[in-house]
């Protein structure tokens, strides 16, 4: 208002000189200029003034569909595999091994011949104590035939039967020694390195070299623990007819192999805060190995119609997690959100704040603000797994 108070004084001034100088005519005429001069400069001073800056376009946005379907309630871990049978073969007799008749690292049934042993001590052996087993015999029954008639003593009897017991017996024992010099194989298994070649003496008993080692790998045997933390959960779903157990090696090829949980110890682990547990799992094509390193996931229960979202729709601010949720006019509505168990198609199940089918920003959720209008970009489609099933493997614990 001042600046226009300014131009006005000076425009008289400017008017009176010149109406000294031209004369009315003139002046009239310079005026009318001047006038037009002063009335375009304040229509550009106040209107540039007055114009309102343009409103801001709708911020554009990512966003996907909440999606409900059966997932997994599990606790992942690191475990081990353990064979359900390993025997250290040894020899029952002493003798030279004569024979081996398996290959190492092969596949052996149960009474598969491993070994033989020298059999002609023991042959010879079985051959004595067969004849002295038949003198005893012939014996007993001349006692037996004048035990009869009266012409001999009880205790003359007595002796032949013990003594025709005792070469029955010495037969018997001849006859487990003969056959200990053929090794057969106790269990289904295979086969590790043989120990003792052909040649070589062996010794009986514990004391005795161990000849080869025979591992049952199918089903195998894969141990875990449990934080002593997730123990109450654990022992919740003990019982639950969902209860079973993942293992899988790393970029070994094969799908993850479910087994059963076998046993869980009743006691915590001093120092380390965990509970020993044991799952039997399927091996047929022998992927898992004794004492190779496996992600094992273990399946307490199937939560049914869970809620879930991309895990990038899910933001944390300083009241907890929460989400933007577009509404039907494309406007956001911030909702404080309980997340859930992450899956493994990059989801995480929602307890509480959101609803099926309902729209969840994902990607653009920098400077947003709740009311706010936003111009929906891009709809992310569900995962290809999205429809698996709770025996999926990997993802968060």
């Amino acid at each position: 208002m001042i600046s226009a108070q300014k131009v006005n004084i000076a425009a008289r001034e400017a008017v009176g000189e010149i109406e000294r100088r031209a004369g009315r005519k003139g002046t009239y005429i310079i005026g009318a200029i001047a006038i037009l001069v002063v009335a375009f400069l304040l229509y550009r001073f106040f209107g540039n003034a007055k114009e309102a800056p343009p409103p801001p376009p709708p911020r554009p946005v990512a966003v996907a569909r909440v999606v409900t379907k059966d997932v997994p309630l599990y606790l992942d871990e690191i475990g081990t595999c353990a064979a359900n049978e390993s025997v250290q073969v040894q020899a029952q007799v002493s003798g030279q091994i004569v024979s081996r008749n398996f290959k190492d690292g092969a596949d052996i049934k149960k009474g598969e011949v491993l070994f033989i042993i020298d059999k002609r001590p023991y042959q010879a052996a079985l051959d004595a104590a067969k004849a002295d087993d038949m003198l005893a015999q012939a014996n007993l029954k001349r006692q037996e035939e004048l035990k009869a008639k009266g012409v001999t003593a009880s205790q003359d009897l007595d002796t032949a039967k013990a003594n025709a017991m005792r070469t029955s017996a010495a037969v018997a024992a001849a006859q487990v020694n003969l056959d200990y010099c053929t090794i057969t194989s106790p269990i289904d298994g295979r086969a590790g390195l043989r120990q003792i070649d052909v040649g070589n003496t062996v010794s009986a008993g514990s004391g005795g070299a161990v000849l080869v080692q025979i591992d049952n790998l199918d089903p195998i045997y894969t141990d875990f623990t449990v934080a002593e933390p997730d123990l109450p959960l654990v022992r919740k779903y003990l019982n639950g007819p969902n209860l079973k157990v993942l293992t899988d090696a790393e970029n070994d090829g094969f799908a993850a192999q479910e087994g059963h949980l076998y046993f869980i110890a009743n006691t915590v682990q001093p120092g380390t805060g965990t509970v020993q547990a044991r799952a039997t799992t399927s091996n047929p094509k022998h992927q898992l190995w004794p004492s190779q390193f496996v992600h094992v996931r273990l399946i307490l229960d199937v939560l049914k119609n869970a809620r879930l979202v991309p895990n990038g729709a899910i933001q944390t601010g300083e009241n907890g997690p929460y989400v933007f949720v577009v509404k039907k006019d494309s406007t956001l509505d911030l909702r404080p959100v309980t997340p859930g168990q992450k899956q493994d198609n990059d989801l995480t199940v929602i307890t509480k704040g959101v609803e099926a089918d309902e729209d969840v920003v994902t990607l653009g959720q920098l400077q947003l603000a709740p009311g706010e209008k936003v111009a929906i970009k891009e709809t992310e489609k569900p995962a290809p797994n999205e429809q698996a099933s709770p025996n999926d493997t990997g993802g968060n614990g």
